[in-house]
């Protein structure tokens, strides 16, 4: 188990000495009311007073309800400054201007929300001079659980490094929210949906794979496979100059 403590002292000042050196006013970040979100929210806040919460509903009831209410919990708890840019509309607007032009499929339609909250995020950070802090840890970041110029866009990710087992230990370390640390982790992006049943094995499978390089053959060949394929959401596989 990591030294959460000196984990919390590092981080505070990396967030610290960034802001300074990049000559921004401060911080905002996506508070969906998750795991992820919450330690984000904890450190930069930590760091900089100045850090804006934004919670971003988007079609799914659970945006509403669970989700925001565990984002307004932990935003009271630490003092974070909280907005709510509600996205539906937006998401409704979308869709209908495309649906004359193609024959949307289930995986482009979900997608449309995680890329919607970031353009909000960065056109709150551009008008109000603010870095957008990114959400993603290692586990999901291996195995390609993220949406491409969606939540994997950032200008710094103070957790990239940690996996979900040691995102959870460093929660508990900070007294984060109990409801945030024992639901079911979910994307949010359509209602019942959850992390561990989209992809098809549990977290602790998949760190134990990460750390150990152990894993069941039929986990082990899952992990690899979305690995492989997500790929291309990790780096430019195609760059001009290797064509």
């Amino acid at each position: 188990m990591r030294d959460y403590k000196e984990e919390f002292e590092k981080r505070v000042a990396f967030i610290k000495n960034l802001v300074v050196e990049s000559g921004v006013k401060g911080i905002v970040f996506g508070n969906s009311g998750g795991k992820d979100s919450a330690l984000v929210g904890i450190l930069c806040k930590a760091a900089c007073d100045n850090t804006v919460g934004v919670i971003m509903p988007c079609s799914s009831k659970r945006n509403y309800e669970e989700d925001a209410d565990d984002g307004r919990e932990l935003a009271d708890k630490y003092g974070i400054e909280t907005r709510v840019v509600d996205l539906t509309p937006v998401k409704e607007a979308e869709l209908k201007q495309l649906e004359n032009v193609v024959k949307m499929i289930p995986a482009s339609e979900i997608n449309i929300a995680p890329r919607l909250r970031m353009t909000t995020l960065y056109a709150i950070a551009a008008a109000e001079s603010l870095l957008v802090a990114g959400t993603g840890n290692r586990s999901e970041a291996y195995v390609g659980y993220f949406t491409k110029w969606g939540d994997g866009a950032h200008d710094f990710n103070p957790i990239s490094d940690l996996t979900v087992t040691e995102i959870y230990e460093f929660l508990r370390y900070l007294d984060a929210p109990k409801r945030i640390i024992e639901k079911a982790p979910s994307a949010g992006l359509f209602d019942a949906q959850t992390d561990e049943s989209e992809m098809g094995f549990r977290y602790s499978e998949l760190d134990r794979y990460l750390v150990t390089g152990e894993a069941d053959p039929k986990v082990k060949e899952r992990i690899d496979g979305m690995h492989r394929r997500s790929q291309h959401k990790r780096e430019d596989i195609r760059r001009f100059e290797n064509v």
